[in-house]
């Protein structure tokens, strides 16, 4: 019965809140925000627990206030992602403005392939929406497979849609597809600021021990593509904002494992910079750092890709 409510209400939201003037699809956002930020459940006292770390001088009151915008920049992430499908190519094209795009275009026309990794801060499928868009390439991402079954088909139309192909994360089976996509030049997207499984990387994030995935410092190695971080976060407009960082590159020396190490701290670092720029934009309702998490299942978010 709770996942055919939760299939049944993110069916809804598809197929209404895209209906809306952009103008109510905001303001519903911001009041389904503000609710829920009041009733100060599980996901927003998470949400401020992490943003304790990244702004570890702010004061109570502050940590409330950056709750309160996060879980505004949260829905306004939702409300943009049920109405992307909707959107006019030109829409698209001028919803997202980033800075250093070249270090993406330049690699793209070096035909060597390239990996986007990206945290959770603002709307990764807008972004990604502007590349298919404004750039005509098309790329490849992976998504969790979700509960109903339903639930990620819908998830995956609505990526296909916005000219994504969409790959299953089941187990390692995914890896070889991707690599087989950036020998051939092309390019993929990654979420890439959180992993909790055994294969996770070992990370110093904002003064603490956290795990991220190996994958796109290891798809790097193996195939030769270029790696760059990405942040994305919202300025009070209705663009948002990004930035392309520079390349992280494979260390001469080493072993894989240490070469992969070394790749995903670099990462961590370009992610640490934009989170603690734009903090209210970081979308994290989960545990992250190894010091929070407790002996029970995994936390996952609906239709990320990872």
């Amino acid at each position: 019965m709770k996942d055919r409510l939760t299939d049944a209400l993110y069916g809804l939201g598809w197929s209404t809140v895209k209906k809306l003037p952009e103008p109510v699809a905001a303001r519903l956002g911001r009041t389904i925000a503000d609710t829920v930020w009041k009733r100060r459940g599980k996901g927003v006292l998470r949400l401020e627990s992490n943003l304790a770390r990244v702004v570890p001088d702010a004061s109570p009151q502050r940590l409330a206030e950056l709750s309160k915008a996060g879980m505004r920049s949260y829905l306004r992430y939702w409300m943009e992602s049920f109405r992307l499908p909707s959107w006019s190519r030109e829409r698209i094209k001028g919803g997202f403005d980033v800075k250093d795009v070249h270090h993406l275009t330049d690699g793209l026309a070096a035909g060597k392939g390239v990996i986007i990794a990206l945290p959770h801060l603002g709307n990764w499928d807008l972004a990604g929406a502007w590349v298919t868009t404004k750039l005509e390439t098309p790329f490849t991402t992976v998504a969790e497979r979700l509960k109903p079954e339903t639930l990620y088909d819908r998830f995956v139309a609505y990526r296909e849609s916005l000219g994504m192909e969409v790959l299953p994360h089941t187990g390692g089976s995914a890896f070889g597809t991707l690599a087989r996509r950036l020998r051939a030049g092309g390019l993929i997207c990654l979420v890439a600021d959180r992993d909790l499984s055994a294969s996770g990387v070992e990370v110093k994030f904002f003064g603490d021990t956290a795990r991220m995935p190996a994958g796109p410092a290891m798809l790097a190695q193996q195939t030769g593509a270029l790696l760059l971080p990405v942040t994305l976060w919202y300025d009070g407009t209705p663009v948002m904002k990004g930035r392309v960082h520079a390349p992280v590159d494979v260390p001469e020396t080493g072993t894989r494992t240490e070469k992969t190490s070394v790749m995903t701290q670099a990462l961590a670092d370009a992610f640490a910079t934009g989170i603690a720029d734009h903090p209210e934009d970081w979308h994290m309702l989960q545990r992250l750092w190894l010091d929070d998490l407790e002996p029970r299942p995994d936390e996952a978010r609906p239709g990320e890709p990872s």
